[in-house]
This record gives C-alpha cells, sequence and structure tokens, in this order.
C-alpha cells in the first residue's frame, strides 16, 4: 500500500446470497452460499478514500474452505492494517482471501484516481463501449430441465453454452446432446462441457469418444484432480481438448505449477482467481500457459457483483492486450451475477446477447452523452456551446453561450462554495441542460473526480460512498431523503447545491439533517447557471439570495428581477420572476409574473398558493383557463392519488375565499419537465382540452 494512504481501516462483513434456482454440479446443488465483504477506508491527500472486494471460499472446492475461514480473514485483515502492505506470503494459501485483499487495494486506488471504487479498469469496457463476449452456462437438472434451459440461453442470444454433465444419466446426457446438435450446428453453437470430476479414469475415455461425436468444443475436469497420470493419458488421446480447472486449485507455487503442465499437457486452463491463487496467482498461470502454448479463459466461481465485476475488468484489461495483438479472447465464463435474488445493488452488470457489459443501457447512454460534452469542450476549434431550456414555461429552445462565459461562472462557483481540487463530484443532471454541462465544466476546470449516475429520482441509489460535491434538483433530494441508505449518503455530502425547482418548506426542513451545506440555487439558462446562492441548512439558514461576486441585481417596474453580471459584460437580463430585494442587496422570489392569474381581478400568484397547499406533498398544481365572468378560472390540476373530496376540504381550510380553485382536473400525472420543474404550459394546455370554455 502506498504511503500516500493514512489511517488505513480494514473490516470485514458476511453476506448469505439466494440463488435465484437451485444450481445443480456434479458436488451438489447449491441453494445459498456465503460470502465475506472486505472494506478498506482509508485517508488520501486529506481527503476519504473507500474500496470493497469480496472474499468468496466454494464450500467442498476451496482450498481455503476450512473451518477457521473467518478467524483466518480476521488475523489477516489485522495484519493488513497495521503494516499498510497485502499479506501475500500469509495468504498464498488462502486464494479466496487473497483475491477479496487485491479487489478491495484495487478498489481504494480507484476511488482515490477516479471517485468510483468499482470502476476497476481503464479500458472500453470500464467506459460502456465494449461488452465481453460470454459463454451461458446451464446448471445439471433432469434432461427436460436442461434441455429447456438450454433454448432459453439460444434464444437469448448465446453463440457459446456451457453445459453442467455427470450427474444425470449419461444416456439422456448424450441424447440431450444428440437433440441440440440436430437443430443447432457446431458453427451456429458452440458447446462446452463441464463434468467436474464426473467420470472415473477407467470410464473417462469411453465417454469422451462418445460425446465427441456432438462437435464439443472442450470438456473441464472430466476425471477428479489429483490424478495427474492419467489426467495426461487423456490429454494425450482424447478426442475432445480437455480444460483443467479443478486440477489448479491447491497448487501455489510456481515450480509446482510448472510441473503440473508439463506433466499434463492440458488443451486449455480455466482461470478462477478466487480458486487459484487470487488475481495474481490466475496472472502466474496464464503466464505459464502463454509459454507453453496453452489456451485459457477466465471464469468466475459464483461471486456476488462484487467479486465478478472485479474479475471482469481484470478480463477487460486482458481484453485489450490481446485486441493489441490483433487477436480477440474467446468467450468468458461471466454470466453468474443473474443467479442471486439478493446481490451487490452498488454495481451494475448487464448481459446483453451474449456480452457482459459495465452498468445498464441507460448508464452507458449517459456516459457517452458525457464523452461527446467533453470532446467538444475540448475542441479549440469551436467557441460556443448550445444550451437547451428546460421548458417549464413554453417550448424548449436552443440558446449558445460561450465557452469563456462558462468557464468564468464555473470558476466563480467553485470559488464561492470552496470546491477545492480532487473533490469527488457526482453528476446526475440531464446533459442536455445547462446545469448538468456546468456540472462537467466545473470538473474539468476544477480537477474534479467527477463520478456519474444516470439521471434519476435517486441518484444515491448505487453508490457506497458520498460524493463531496453535488448538484440535484429538489425532486431528488426528496426522493433520496424517503430511503435510509440514500438519506444517509445525502446528510454525509459535503456541499450540495439544488437548482430546477422551487425548494418546498417541507423538503427544507429535512434537509436539517445534512451535515454538510446545502444551497438553493438561483439562475437560468440566460445566466449559465447560478448567479445566486441561499444557504438552506445550518445557523446562516436563510430566505435571501445573496447574489455572487460581479452579480448586481435590481427591480423592473412590473416589479420583476433584472440581472447584470460581470461575466456577461454587465448586460441587463430581465426576468419573469417577481422579487424583493433588502438593503443588504439580496432578494427572494414571491413568484413568477407569467405565474400570476388575474381572476376577477385579483392576482393570485400561483407559487404562493402552492406552497400554501404544501403542492407536491399532495401532487397538486394549479393553473387557470379563461372564464367569462372571471377573466381567469383557477384550475386545480391532480393525481390520480388524491380524492378530490379531500383537496377540496383542503383548499378550503388553507385558502381565502377567492383563493380557492374554481375547478379540479384528476390526471394520470402532473406534468413535469426533465429536469423536474413544473411543466406550466402543459398544464394550461391540458386544462384548456378538458374544461369547456366559461
Amino acid at each position: 500500500m502506498s504511503h500516500d494512504f493514512e489511517q488505513l481501516t480494514i473490516t470485514y462483513s458476511e453476506k448469505s446470497l439466494h440463488f435465484l434456482q437451485p444450481a445443480g454440479t456434479s458436488r451438489g446443488v447449491y441453494h445459498e452460499r456465503k460470502v465475506w465483504y472486505v472494506e478498506a477506508r482509508a485517508y488520501y491527500c486529506g481527503r476519504p478514500v473507500y474500496g470493497i472486494g469480496e472474499c468468496a471460499p466454494l464450500p467442498q472446492l476451496s482450498c481455503d474452505d476450512v473451518p477457521n475461514y473467518v478467524e483466518i480473514l480476521a488475523e489477516a485483515c489485522q495484519l493488513w492494517e497495521k503494516s499498510g502492505q497485502l499479506p501475500r506470503e500469509f495468504l498464498q494459501v488462502y486464494p479466496s482471501i487473497l483475491m477479496g485483499f487485491e479487489t478491495a487495494e484495487l478498489s481504494l486506488r480507484s476511488y482515490a484516481q477516479n471517485g468510483n471504487p468499482f470502476q476497476l479498469s481503464s479500458t472500453p469496457f470500464s467506459r460502456g463501449e465494449k461488452g465481453i463476449s460470454i459463454n451461458g452456462l446451464v446448471w445439471m437438472g433432469n434432461a427436460e430441465e436442461m434441455l429447456e434451459r438450454m433454448e432459453t440461453k439460444l434464444s437469448a442470444g448465446y453463440r457459446c453454452v456451457k453445459i453442467k454433465i455427470g450427474a444425470i444419466d449419461f444416456a439422456a446426457e448424450l441424447n440431450l446432446l444428440r437433440i441440440l446438435r440436430q437443430k443447432y450446428s457446431k458453427a451456429e453453437v458452440e458447446l462446452r462441457l463441464d463434468a467436474n470430476g464426473a467420470f472415473s479414469p477407467t470410464e473417462a475415455m469411453e465417454k469422451l469418444l462418445q460425446l465427441a461425436a456432438f462437435d464439443i468444443h472442450s470438456i473441464e475436469q472430466p476425471i477428479r484432480a489429483g490424478q495427474w497420470e492419467a489426467m495426461a493419458e487423456l490429454c494425450r488421446k482424447s478426442p475432445i481438448p480437455i480444460a483443467l480447472d479443478e486440477e489448479l486449485i491447491g497448487i501455489h507455487t510456481r515450480e509446482e505449477k510448472e510441473r503440473l503442465l508439463d506433466t499434463i499437457r492440458p488443451h486449455y486452463v480455466i482461470l478462477k482467481p478466487s480458486l487459484h491463487g487470487g488475481f495474481s496467482g490466475a496472472e502466474e498461470w496464464e503466464e505459464l500457459a502463454d509459454a507453453r502454448g496453452i489456451a485459457h479463459w477466465a471464469t468466475s466461481a459464483l461471486e456476488s457483483n462484487v467479486g465478478l465485476n472485479a474479475i471482469a475488468h481484470w478480463t477487460a484489461r486482458r481484453q485489450q492486450d490481446q485486441t493489441k495483438q490483433d487477436g480477440e479472447l474467446m468467450p468468458q465464463g461471466l454470466g453468474t451475477g443473474q443467479l442471486f435474488a439478493d446481490n451487490y445493488t452498488a454495481i451494475s452488470l448487464e448481459i446483453k446477447g451474449d456480452e457482459l457489459w459495465n452498468g445498464t443501457e441507460k448508464e452507458r447512454s449517459f456516459k457517452q452523452e458525457l464523452r461527446t460534452f467533453t470532446e467538444e469542450w475540448n475542441d479549440s476549434t469551436k467557441d460556443v456551446v448550445e444550451l437547451q431550456t428546460s421548458g417549464s414555461t413554453g417550448k424548449p429552445k436552443v440558446m449558445q453561450a460561450t465557452k469563456s462565459a462558462m468557464r468564468a461562472s464555473a470558476q466563480r462557483s467553485l470559488e464561492t462554495l470552496h470546491i477545492t481540487p480532487g473533490s469527488t463530484t457526482l453528476l446526475c443532471l440531464p446533459l442536455q441542460y445547462v446545469a448538468g454541462k456546468m456540472m462537467v465544466v466545473r470538473a474539468l476546470i476544477g480537477d474534479l473526480r467527477l463520478i456519474t449516475a444516470a439521471p434519476s429520482l435517486h441518484p444515491y441509489e448505487h453508490l457506497s460512498v458520498a460524493p463531496q460535491f453535488v448538484a440535484l434538483t429538489p425532486l431528488q433530494a426528496a426522493a433520496s431523503l424517503e430511503v435510509a441508505k440514500e438519506k444517509a449518503l445525502l446528510e454525509a455530502t459535503d456541499c450540495i447545491i439544488l437548482g430546477g425547482g422551487n425548494v418546498s418548506h417541507t423538503l427544507e426542513d429535512n434537509l436539517q439533517s445534512c451535515r454538510g451545506r446545502v444551497y438553493s440555487t438561483y439562475g437560468m439558462t440566460e445566466t449559465f447557471s447560478h448567479i445566486a446562492l441561499r444557504l438552506l441548512n445550518g445557523d446562516g439558514r436563510t430566505d435571501w439570495y445573496s447574489p455572487l461576486r460581479g452579480v448586481k441585481v435590481s427591480l423592473n417596474t412590473n416589479g420583476c428581477l433584472v440581472v447584470s453580471d460581470s461575466i456577461t459584460n454587465n448586460s441587463l437580463l430581465d426576468t419573469n420572476d417577481i422579487a424583493e430585494i433588502n438593503d443588504l442587496g439580496q432578494f427572494r422570489i414571491l413568484g413568477r409574473r407569467d405565474n400570476v392569474v388575474c381572476s376577477g381581478g385579483i392576482k393570485l400568484h400561483l407559487e404562493k398558493i402552492e406552497a400554501t397547499l404544501q403542492a407536491e406533498k399532495y401532487g397538486i398544481l394549479l393553473t387557470s383557463i379563461p372564464d367569462a365572468a372571471l377573466g381567469e378560472a383557477l384550475v386545480c390540476l391532480y393525481s390520480s392519488d388524491v380524492e378530490e373530496v379531500f383537496l377540496r376540504e383542503h383548499c378550503a381550510k388553507s385558502l381565502a375565499k377567492y383563493e380557492q380553485p374554481r375547478y379540479y382536473l384528476r390526471v394520470k400525472a402532473i406534468p413535469l419537465t426533465e429536469t423536474g420543474k413544473p411543466a406550466r404550459a402543459s398544464a394550461k394546455e391540458i386544462a384548456r382540452k378538458n374544461l369547456s370554455l366559461r
């Protein structure tokens, strides 16, 4: 461990994983399995960092499946914590623990470098640009079950399928293979077999000869491990290439590995870091196999997504090296992540066709948008960036901003908010709007560690560690506060800025539990993000927005805010926000001029009435339609899970007589923009279409 990491602590916790359906092997049927998560915490350059790994011994198979496993794990944690170095010599005979420790160390370094403890490589796979070709796995069962599972894999798009054999009647297994080969040729489907040592040395050759009729790519471990001479004889004479798997378990030294490979001379070796010496041990097997012309592929060993993610990134690095040599890896055995009902949810691994991909399609698409904007920003031939308005008051429109102005705005925000280089920053806002783009610009010019979460109501859902800086919509903040794990991460975030909508009194009260600073921002596309901040929590909590450096505000004849900013050459920007300004030059927003309804000669401010009604809590939105008698009549749109009788009583108790809605209209969902703002123009159109002109 590098000396740059300080105050290192290592902890572990046990987790039981439950299979969605029984997983049958020649050694029995798995219904659940235990794993241990190892978590490393430290400080790097004064900032907290985090890493996680998985120790996953397989019962009755791993060489370190021993009764005192937990005691050994605890001792290893203490050794690592005290010395700051992985206790490799101590763990040589405990490969599952070594793999977990190697993963946790790499995860810790990844977090220090890029803010993401799960991005364990810099490869096309890690960036969501390329998948890893994998085989489909058909577990043992009766012939009908196995045939059905096989058909499911093939219909999903797999071109390589591995079938577990040796647990049912051999004649039935031959019949299954016969049916498959009648339907699918060798060119269409590559068949691999895994016997898990099910055959005896005396019968193995005869069975291999019968299996060879079905164009089998390879068979793993036809006889049990430890019978080197018998296995060597099979490798010399078998019509089917033989792959070693269990044979590698418990072989720890380089000399032993060389002797095994030179004695048996297999066609393939299967690399399983959990079983074969961790990643360092698997890499040594790979090196020795390459030197002897023995091919290989990697396979997971029923780990959760923590271990599977580590093996996938390790494989992706090998894939990248192979691609540089004008080659491709053969299909890998990395499709076991979908076996569990209670997997590690903070890591997203997705199977698409016969490939394993990093992240969901939505996450990969968002990362591609980020790469596209970053390339646009770094393009020195372009001086402007196109920005799209949110469309909260009308149709969205596109405007242009100079990069110099956006850069100056970002720098001012970083200085005002005291965001320092290296801060982990979460991007979870759409990149077609200014708020998302400006978070990227801040990260680029401020040398921040940018992590991403595809825009959703729950940006903290897949995080394990709180970021230090994040921009959220009020809807995202409110939704995160409703989930215990997300609430804890939100509360631990150093600096939160909220924009894109009004902050309700309820939300503001709920944010008081946040230990970091929480601000409401004032700004718009035309101002390149926020030009004023209002602290929402702590001793400095206030109702007033304070303009940032270089910003001046005033009111026009309509009582609307006028903004002047040195970044935009002090040109005057008239807004539609009705405001008041105090003697300190601070301001607060009373409502929007275009959200004022003149009903019966009385001006009604929609936002003010909605705040009184706690509109967000009850799922309501106010709008208006033309009215022959009143000029404009107030309309209350409400979602389907609220009763009109309740709303009428609620309005009667909470509002003055002249503020009462004249009409109540049930809608499937309150119209919102993509950034979570009320879509006022859409609401007005819905009311107009559904209510006759009065």
